[in-house]
């Protein structure tokens, strides 16, 4: 099976369909970004906090890292940084194309896989700002090893991820209010799915997400030459019974080391 062009059509679906993470910033968040007031999402709710970058953007080399959806990258480039973006799905790219050639904003896309970036040479960029995405990758220890490559030393990563408690749940009857503890972590959605049930599943271009241990995501960054400098939860904004209970989205800022 290949991963990677699964999840990619399925987010090209997810664009027609009009998933909140495919739906671009409006012109007036580009115009108040170019004048300074500006901030990104790469949980749920919470902005990231403004600390957690320079006090300029001007010039900085960011990659905006499977993150496509017109979202943070068009944000980072109004405020003055040189901004790349790659992202599997062809069409939550045009999102980014599209907020860029409708408020005149510079930035570069590439399609890609977040757990293969040779597109990019060694030491490119100033930071890396990669939202919750790496569920939709079987191995995150890659991920974490490419940034790392890409980076300048000191560079920055910033990471959003879920919380492995989420997948843990029977997550149709969570919807419904009952916490109904079912999953074993490490796993994927097709694991949850009767054998008779997963080609209709992949038929229909459904997205295939895989729970990541907290081992692998914290000490995976560190493992990949990163020391987390930051760190943060967020929720569904009171949306999930969840919510009541405890924080489902991490995020943490993390700089390369140099040696």
């Amino acid at each position: 099976m290949d991963i990677t062009k699964q999840n990619s059509g399925a987010w090209d679906q997810k664009v027609d369909e009009g998933s909140p993470w495919t739906k671009a910033v409006s012109s007036e968040e580009i115009e108040r970004s170019k004048n300074g007031d500006w901030g990104i999402i790469v949980t749920t709710e919470k902005k990231v906090p403004r600390n957690w970058f320079p006090s300029s953007l001007k010039g900085l080399n960011i990659l905006c890292l499977a993150s496509g959806g017109g979202q943070q990258a068009p944000i980072l480039a109004a405020a003055g940084a040189d901004v790349t973006v790659t992202d599997i799905s062809r069409k939550q790219l045009e999102q980014d194309e599209f907020v860029a050639k409708r408020d005149g904003l510079q930035l570069k896309t590439v399609q890609g896989d977040m757990a293969d970036l040779s597109d990019f040479e060694d030491e490119t960029f100033d930071m890396v700002i990669h939202p919750v995405s790496n569920l939709f990758v079987k191995d995150v220890h890659p991920v974490w090893k490419e940034a790392s490559r890409v980076l300048k030393p000191n560079g920055v990563l910033i990471s959003g991820f879920t919380n492995p408690l989420l997948f843990i749940f029977d997550d149709n009857e969570e919807r419904k209010g009952i916490l109904d503890v079912k999953h074993k972590i490490p796993s994927s959605t097709l694991d949850y799915l009767p054998e008779e049930e997963v080609e209709e599943y992949l038929r229909t271009n459904q997205t295939i997400e895989y729970a990541h241990t907290l081992e692998d995501q914290i000490q995976g960054q560190i493992d990949a030459g990163f020391v987390i400098t930051g760190f943060y939860e967020d929720d569904f904004g009171g949306t999930r019974v969840l919510d009541q209970y405890i924080k489902m989205f991490i995020a943490t800022r993390a700089v390369k080391l140099t040696f």
